[in-house]
């Protein structure tokens, strides 16, 4: 039986929300709309979602606003953040605060439909127990404890805020230590497909991981660069032991 998916779309426009429901309901989802973000935050605090379509520019609350206080909570549900705006400064903005991920309009639908079911194929890998991509419980390597159940990393014995994606990326090279990623398996494997020409994606969240979890981010430790290929996540004790 079809598990059915319960998505919050808050988006001021009334016909691209509806156009949104319409194409989400064909996927077999339920939707539940909301117009401005006042309204939008008390349905995300209501009750559960399975994922939160948010738009950037609302009346009453900001997206921004409101993915800062939705990231603030124990429950996590993944935020898909929609924007008018072309700078990078906001889309960067979105992604620190937690977004998932994020369209710049105007979007295609199939685009849209494409990212949506990404995130839940990633969501279902995390939560599914005989997933092949679920990590254990606990990862330890050099000063980095990495606990997939309440997603905290702790650094050195301090609590490291991550975000969403940074989270992710960094399970994705604890779970594959030593091993070389392109920047486009880093984004198949991260962000759900490949985005053609988002290179740059993997460049920005590798710049701030390696800010939060390196002791020196010009000398890393653990995320190395493999000039002309990609990275790798790699850890050597002071024996020269990897890890």
């Amino acid at each position: 039986m079809t598990v059915k998916h319960n998505i919050l779309v808050v988006e001021d426009e009334r016909d691209i929300a509806q156009l949104i429901r319409l194409h989400l309901q064909d996927l077999g989802c339920s939707v539940t709309l909301a117009h401005d973000g006042i309204v939008g935050l008390s349905e995300a605090e209501s009750k559960p979602f399975d994922l939160i379509i948010l738009d950037l520019m609302l009346p009453g609350l900001g997206g921004l606003d409101i993915c800062r206080r939705l990231r603030g909570r124990a429950q996590y549900t993944p935020i898909l953040m929609l924007t008018s705006k072309s700078s990078e400064l906001d889309r960067v903005l979105g992604l620190e605060l937690g977004a998932d991920d994020y369209l710049t309009k105007p979007f295609s639908v199939m685009e849209l439909l494409a990212r949506v079911k990404a995130l839940f194929r990633r969501m279902g890998e995390f939560s599914a127990g005989n997933s092949t991509n679920q990590i254990p419980g606990r990862i330890h390597i050099g000063d980095i404890t990495l606990d997939s159940e309440q997603r905290v990393v702790t650094v050195r014995g301090r609590e490291s805020q991550l975000t969403a994606k940074e989270f992710d990326l960094l399970s994705h090279f604890a779970q594959n230590p030593s091993r070389v990623f392109t920047r486009e398996q880093l984004l198949n494997a991260v962000w759900g497909y490949s985005y053609a020409g988002y290179d740059h994606t993997v460049n920005s969240h590798i710049n701030r991981l390696r800010g939060k979890i390196e002791a020196n981010p010009d000398q890393p430790e653990y995320i190395h660069t493999i000039w002309g290929v990609g990275y790798k996540f790699y850890y050597a004790d002071n024996n020269g032991h990897a890890q």
